[in-house]
């Protein structure tokens, strides 16, 4: 492959583009992250070959165990934050709408969104330990693999949501017009994904968590993402940066990997990931907690600072498409 050839944005695959500055991911292999001058898309450069993004979404990624992380406290915190997305969702929902989650990684976004009315939800999830796990949960109908055009006919769908999936998609541009063809005229398009011009990313830049790669193949500024929707005939319903789910830890974590030099080694033990954090003791896995634990409150309050200021490290948007 040229260099020309891996430089190519990953939104509208456009070659070239503004070298920002340079990443590693958790393999050690190196990355930058480039600006496109067409689009403004931020990317990953090279372009991940298949084979690497194969690797990416391994068995570690998704955790071998029963959900992803072994720990019961985390998963029952993470299921409050998706029933939080559910309820603003919701308040947005006729009765008897017509849900699809694109990428619902273990549907328990879609369970919480069962509470709150009687809904025919839909979800779409790679083949692995998460689609299984989805599989399992009644009332959800759930297709194995990635989103293709002709899945579903056009205006089928009351409300599309991917939360925290755009950023991964290798088609992203038409991924966009698949979900304007299946959204009904009046229907919802949510989309969170890592927020670029944060002040947690123009901080850590490289070391940011939220880069993640090469999982992660582009990212927008959110004003852009607005625009790009705008001219497919969206309108903007809501704006949200603070997120405590996501951005207090993507602190601790990218202040971690700066000291240590080797990427979520925290959040891969958290995960059970025991091959990862091998060459790490007891001892300094205990400090890192101890860490998290510590600096969490702070890091709240930072964050909410940030996210009035529009520098959350994350952002949810909301859409409602035009008749």
């Amino acid at each position: 492959m040229s260099a020309t050839e891996g430089s190519i944005c990953g939104y509208c695959r456009r070659p070239g583009g503004r070298v920002l500055y340079p990443t590693v991911d958790m393999s050690g292999n190196a990355w930058t992250v480039n600006r496109c001058e067409d689009c403004r898309a931020f990317f990953l450069s090279p372009r991940p070959s298949a084979e690497q993004i194969r690797l990416a979404y391994d068995a570690a990624y998704y955790g071998e165990q029963e959900e992803k992380f072994p720990s019961p406290w985390i998963e029952k915190t993470l299921d409050r934050f998706r029933a939080g997305r559910a309820r603003r969702l919701n308040r947005h929902l006729p009765e008897g709408a017509r849900v699809l989650d694109i990428g619902c990684g273990n549907g328990n976004f879609l369970r919480s969104l069962l509470r709150f009315g009687s809904y025919e939800l839909h979800g779409v999830e790679r083949e692995g330990k998460a689609a299984d796990r989805a599989a399992r949960i009644r009332g959800i109908r759930l297709k194995k693999g990635t989103l293709a055009r002709g899945d579903f006919p056009g205006r089928t769908f009351d409300a599309v949501t991917l939360f925290h999936v755009f950023e991964h998609l290798e088609e992203p541009a038409e991924a966009l017009d698949i979900v304007e063809e299946i959204l009904k005229p009046g229907g919802i398009a949510v989309f969170s994904f890592p927020n670029i011009s944060s002040f947690q990313s123009r901080l850590f830049r490289g070391r940011w968590l939220h880069l993640d790669p090469p999982r992660h193949l582009f990212f927008f500024d959110p004003d852009d993402f607005q625009q790009i929707l705008a001219v497919r005939g969206f309108d903007p319903l809501y704006r949200r940066f603070f997120s405590l789910e996501m951005n207090p830890f993507g602190m601790v974590q990218s202040l971690l990997n700066a000291v240590l030099g080797k990427r979520e080694v925290l959040f891969e033990a958290f995960k059970g990931n025991r091959q990862y954090v091998r060459d790490y003791s007891t001892l300094s896995l205990a400090l890192q907690k101890a860490f998290f634990l510590a600096a969490m409150p702070v890091f709240v309050l930072t964050d909410a600072v940030a996210s009035l200021a529009g520098r959350g490290a994350t952002v949810e948007m909301a859409f409602r498409k035009r008749d």
